[in-house]
């Protein structure tokens, strides 16, 4: 009845198991010829690898953008967070809006098929089209950059406190050259950016010990007055207490039934002409089946007391 009155379904479990629970797309079409199915899984609905176990930690490494995290000379490095599970989700998002509106053309639905590693993997298309092309393999490097030099992050005045800094042309260099002092802007071995790769341990070790003894806002302040690009390497807690962030919005601090009023995400984009922000906190399981059933399906209270008597609806 929830399908024949519905948009779309999303389901994450893994490949084949929605069908065997009776509820795969051309059941679900039987019921409603408009509906959307969005399935996310780790390799996908086909392929060889279809019916593989899959977790968002374990896919970087597939997509080769663990082969390119890490150090001049060193191993694979994991990336650091799950990043896989919310791209699928944001992947799978921008899926169901095109769907919408092809329905609306055609009247027919749509099965989409989301796989964690295809989602991931075109982040890595840099790399990818290099190797297609030129025959290059991606090289571990660390924070530096190909096209850049200083391009990293340095050492400031306090405890694990950090700026980073990216100088894309000669005359950026010369700048931040002046800033340090000690005639650097006239060392030659600096002076291209071909001289600053050559040269690159030389240049890092020597902008380390100019940033160790700075603070890394007023270095940032000072550096971006000169155009350069530069700003702290900011922790959690920094990110949390952003005044820039909580004035546009994205820091939010919604009271949770169970969990209190804490700082949570807001919306990553705002409206010129419309409401901004989280309209509300986020619900506990079961918070909305009665209200949906109720709203949607128009079941009264009694058919719902009888439901969750029987263990058909809650948890």
């Amino acid at each position: 009845e929830l399908v024949q009155q519905s948009d779309v379904v999303v389901q994450n479990f893994a490949t084949g198991v929605i069908e065997r629970l009776g509820l795969g797309y051309e059941s679900l079409r039987a019921l409603n010829p408009r509906i959307i199915l969005a399935s996310i899984s780790g390799y996908g609905q086909s392929g060889p690898y279809r019916e593989y176990m899959g977790y968002g930690p374990a896919i970087p490494p597939l997509t080769g953008l663990s082969a390119g995290t890490g150090y001049l000379g060193g191993e694979p490095e994991e990336i650091g967070l799950s990043m896989p599970d919310p791209t699928a989700g944001i992947t799978a998002a921008m899926a169901v809006v095109s769907a919408l509106l092809k329905r609306d053309e055609t009247g027919a639905g749509e099965h989409l098929d989301v796989s964690l590693w295809e989602a991931t993997g075109v982040l890595n298309i840099y790399p990818w089209m290099d190797y297609v092309m030129n025959g290059r393999e991606a090289q571990r490097i660390g924070n530096r950059d190909p096209n850049m030099a200083p391009h990293g992050c340095f050492p400031c005045t306090g405890e694990d406190s950090w700026v980073s800094i990216a100088c894309r042309s000669d005359s950026e260099w010369r700048a931040l050259a002046q800033l340090m002092g000690s005639n650097l802007a006239d060392d030659k071995r600096f002076a291209t950016l071909a001289g600053r790769k050559l040269h690159e341990d030389e240049l890092e070790a020597m902008l380390s010990d100019w940033s160790l003894g700075r603070e890394r806002w007023e270095m940032t302040t000072a550096l971006q007055s000169l155009g350069i690009a530069a700003f702290p390497t900011m922790s959690t807690r920094d990110v949390v207490n952003d005044p820039h962030l909580r004035a546009r919005g994205l820091i939010e601090t919604l009271k949770h039934p169970e969990a209190g009023a804490l700082a949570h995400t807001g919306i990553p984009w705002l409206f010129d002409r419309r409401a901004n922000g989280v309209r509300h906190p986020a619900p506990c399981l079961d918070a909305d089946t009665d209200r949906l059933l109720n709203e949607i399906l128009e079941y009264p209270d009694e058919r719902l007391v009888d439901l969750r008597s029987r263990g058909i609806i809650g948890v």
